[in-house]
Protein backbone atom coordinates (compact mmCIF):
# COMPACT_ATOMS: atom_id res chain seq x y z
CA UNK A 1 0.00 0.00 0.00
CA UNK A 2 1.37 3.11 -0.84
CA UNK A 3 1.79 6.43 1.79
CA UNK A 4 -1.12 7.93 -0.01
CA UNK A 5 -3.10 5.12 -0.05
CA UNK A 6 -2.43 4.76 3.72
CA UNK A 7 -3.21 8.15 4.12
CA UNK A 8 -6.19 7.85 2.98
CA UNK A 9 -7.43 4.66 4.36
CA UNK A 10 -6.15 6.16 7.73
CA UNK A 11 -8.50 9.27 6.82
CA UNK A 12 -11.50 7.13 6.00
CA UNK A 13 -11.69 5.28 9.37
CA UNK A 14 -11.08 8.54 11.17
CA UNK A 15 -14.64 9.77 9.48
CA UNK A 16 -16.44 6.77 9.89
CA UNK A 17 -15.51 7.00 13.51
CA UNK A 18 -16.50 10.49 14.04
CA UNK A 19 -19.66 9.95 11.30
CA UNK A 20 -20.25 7.15 14.19
CA UNK A 21 -20.82 9.73 17.12
CA UNK A 22 -17.29 9.64 18.54
CA UNK A 23 -14.36 11.85 18.43
CA UNK A 24 -11.49 10.38 16.80
CA UNK A 25 -9.14 12.35 18.92
CA UNK A 26 -10.48 11.35 22.19
CA UNK A 27 -7.42 9.27 24.22
CA UNK A 28 -8.66 5.84 22.98
CA UNK A 29 -9.31 6.39 19.26
CA UNK A 30 -6.44 8.47 18.54
CA UNK A 31 -4.04 5.37 17.66
CA UNK A 32 -7.22 3.24 16.60
CA UNK A 33 -7.38 3.71 12.85
CA UNK A 34 -3.80 2.64 12.29
CA UNK A 35 -4.84 -0.22 14.92
CA UNK A 36 -7.59 -1.52 12.59
CA UNK A 37 -5.79 -0.80 9.35
CA UNK A 38 -3.17 -3.40 11.05
CA UNK A 39 -5.70 -6.01 12.78
CA UNK A 40 -7.06 -5.63 8.70
CA UNK A 41 -4.09 -6.42 6.98
CA UNK A 42 -3.40 -9.80 9.41
CA UNK A 43 -7.32 -10.60 8.99
CA UNK A 44 -7.30 -10.61 4.95
CA UNK A 45 -3.15 -11.87 4.41
CA UNK A 46 -4.33 -14.83 2.59
CA UNK A 47 -4.53 -12.76 -0.35
CA UNK A 48 -1.23 -13.23 -0.23
CA UNK A 49 -0.40 -16.73 0.73
CA UNK A 50 1.32 -18.81 -1.80
CA UNK A 51 -0.03 -22.36 -1.44
CA UNK A 52 3.28 -24.42 -3.01
CA UNK A 53 5.16 -22.33 -0.54
CA UNK A 54 3.01 -22.89 2.42
CA UNK A 55 3.52 -26.69 1.56
CA UNK A 56 7.20 -26.27 1.38
CA UNK A 57 8.17 -29.40 0.16
CA UNK A 58 6.21 -30.88 3.06
CA UNK A 59 4.99 -33.74 0.26
CA UNK A 60 6.16 -37.13 0.77
CA UNK A 61 6.56 -40.00 -1.63
CA UNK A 62 4.59 -42.90 0.58
CA UNK A 63 2.70 -45.97 -0.24
CA UNK A 64 0.12 -45.44 2.76
CA UNK A 65 -3.10 -45.58 0.64
CA UNK A 66 -6.12 -45.26 3.66
CA UNK A 67 -7.66 -42.07 4.61
CA UNK A 68 -5.68 -39.21 6.69
CA UNK A 69 -7.41 -36.73 8.44
CA UNK A 70 -6.95 -33.49 10.64
CA UNK A 71 -10.25 -32.56 12.49
CA UNK A 72 -11.45 -29.44 14.37
CA UNK A 73 -8.68 -26.84 12.90
CA UNK A 74 -9.72 -23.83 14.37
CA UNK A 75 -10.80 -21.29 12.06
CA UNK A 76 -11.05 -17.47 11.63
CA UNK A 77 -12.72 -15.50 8.81
CA UNK A 78 -14.06 -12.77 7.51
CA UNK A 79 -17.56 -12.27 6.18
CA UNK A 80 -17.35 -10.66 2.86
CA UNK A 81 -20.95 -9.13 3.05
CA UNK A 82 -20.58 -7.51 6.50
CA UNK A 83 -17.07 -7.66 7.37
CA UNK A 84 -17.87 -9.54 10.36
CA UNK A 85 -15.91 -12.32 11.77
CA UNK A 86 -16.87 -16.03 11.84
CA UNK A 87 -15.23 -19.25 13.56
CA UNK A 88 -15.31 -22.68 14.22
CA UNK A 89 -13.75 -25.71 12.99
CA UNK A 90 -12.68 -27.40 9.91
CA UNK A 91 -12.02 -31.14 9.56
CA UNK A 92 -9.95 -32.17 6.38
CA UNK A 93 -9.40 -35.32 4.75
CA UNK A 94 -7.95 -37.30 1.57
CA UNK A 95 -6.84 -40.45 0.60
CA UNK A 96 -3.27 -40.35 -0.74
CA UNK A 97 -2.39 -41.26 -4.39
CA UNK A 98 1.29 -42.15 -3.77
CA UNK A 99 1.94 -38.57 -1.54
CA UNK A 100 1.35 -37.61 1.69
CA UNK A 101 1.68 -33.94 3.12
CA UNK A 102 3.72 -32.88 6.68
CA UNK A 103 -0.07 -32.65 9.04
CA UNK A 104 1.00 -29.13 9.74
CA UNK A 105 0.78 -27.97 6.15
CA UNK A 106 -3.10 -28.59 6.81
CA UNK A 107 -4.05 -26.09 9.08
CA UNK A 108 -1.37 -23.22 6.97
CA UNK A 109 -3.77 -24.01 3.66
CA UNK A 110 -6.73 -23.24 5.92
CA UNK A 111 -5.76 -20.20 7.33
CA UNK A 112 -3.99 -19.03 3.77
CA UNK A 113 -8.05 -19.46 2.11
CA UNK A 114 -9.88 -18.04 6.07
CA UNK A 115 -7.48 -15.02 6.30
CA UNK A 116 -9.86 -13.50 3.30
CA UNK A 117 -12.92 -11.72 2.71
CA UNK A 118 -15.15 -15.08 2.25
CA UNK A 119 -18.10 -16.94 2.43
CA UNK A 120 -18.15 -20.15 3.84
CA UNK A 121 -19.47 -22.07 1.08
CA UNK A 122 -16.75 -21.07 -1.17
CA UNK A 123 -13.88 -21.49 1.77
CA UNK A 124 -14.55 -24.39 1.74
CA UNK A 125 -14.45 -25.39 -1.67
CA UNK A 126 -11.05 -23.50 -2.04
CA UNK A 127 -9.38 -25.79 0.94
CA UNK A 128 -10.58 -28.98 -0.86
CA UNK A 129 -9.70 -27.66 -4.71
CA UNK A 130 -6.19 -26.76 -3.47
CA UNK A 131 -5.20 -30.17 -1.93
CA UNK A 132 -6.67 -31.98 -4.93
CA UNK A 133 -4.64 -30.01 -7.10
CA UNK A 134 -1.50 -29.96 -5.35
CA UNK A 135 -1.49 -33.13 -3.56
CA UNK A 136 -3.08 -35.23 -6.26
CA UNK A 137 -5.01 -37.64 -4.19
CA UNK A 138 -7.69 -40.27 -4.68
CA UNK A 139 -9.77 -37.93 -3.10
CA UNK A 140 -10.49 -35.32 -0.77
CA UNK A 141 -12.74 -34.38 1.71
CA UNK A 142 -13.51 -31.13 4.02
CA UNK A 143 -16.34 -29.81 6.12
CA UNK A 144 -16.93 -26.28 7.77
CA UNK A 145 -18.99 -26.02 11.10
CA UNK A 146 -18.92 -22.39 11.44
CA UNK A 147 -20.40 -19.71 13.73
CA UNK A 148 -21.05 -16.42 12.13
CA UNK A 149 -21.26 -12.62 13.69
CA UNK A 150 -23.38 -11.37 10.80
CA UNK A 151 -26.33 -14.00 12.17
CA UNK A 152 -25.20 -13.46 16.00
CA UNK A 153 -24.91 -9.67 16.33
CA UNK A 154 -27.31 -8.17 14.03
CA UNK A 155 -29.89 -9.37 11.50
CA UNK A 156 -31.88 -12.61 12.99
CA UNK A 157 -29.51 -12.49 16.02
CA UNK A 158 -29.73 -16.18 16.66
CA UNK A 159 -26.98 -17.36 19.17
CA UNK A 160 -26.93 -21.16 19.18
CA UNK A 161 -26.95 -21.87 14.97
CA UNK A 162 -24.47 -22.49 12.83
CA UNK A 163 -23.18 -23.40 9.69
CA UNK A 164 -22.20 -26.42 7.87
CA UNK A 165 -20.94 -26.82 4.87
CA UNK A 166 -18.75 -29.63 2.94
CA UNK A 167 -17.24 -30.36 -0.54
CA UNK A 168 -16.25 -33.63 -1.73
CA UNK A 169 -14.28 -34.73 -4.48
CA UNK A 170 -12.89 -37.53 -6.07
CA UNK A 171 -13.22 -40.82 -3.71
CA UNK A 172 -15.27 -39.08 -1.33
CA UNK A 173 -17.51 -38.86 -3.50
CA UNK A 174 -18.37 -42.35 -2.86
CA UNK A 175 -21.02 -42.81 -0.22
CA UNK A 176 -19.01 -45.51 1.66
CA UNK A 177 -15.98 -43.06 1.79
CA UNK A 178 -18.41 -40.15 2.63
CA UNK A 179 -19.67 -42.21 5.22
CA UNK A 180 -16.47 -43.21 6.96
CA UNK A 181 -14.94 -39.57 6.47
CA UNK A 182 -18.65 -37.95 8.41
CA UNK A 183 -18.27 -40.92 11.50
CA UNK A 184 -14.67 -40.00 11.80
CA UNK A 185 -14.89 -36.34 11.98
CA UNK A 186 -17.56 -36.70 14.43
CA UNK A 187 -16.85 -39.75 16.39
CA UNK A 188 -15.99 -38.81 19.87
CA UNK A 189 -11.84 -38.52 20.96
CA UNK A 190 -10.82 -40.72 24.14
CA UNK A 191 -8.01 -38.96 25.87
Amino acid sequence: MSDSDRDRFLGGIKSLITRLGEDPDREGLVKTPERFLRSLEFLTSGYKADIPKIMNNAVFHETYNDMVIVRDIELYSLCEHHILPFHGRCHVGYIPNGKVIGLSKIPRIVDAFARRLQVQERLTSEISAALQTHLEPRGVGVVIEAYHFCMMMRGVEKQNSYTMTSSMLGAFQEMSTRSEFLTLIHSQRSR
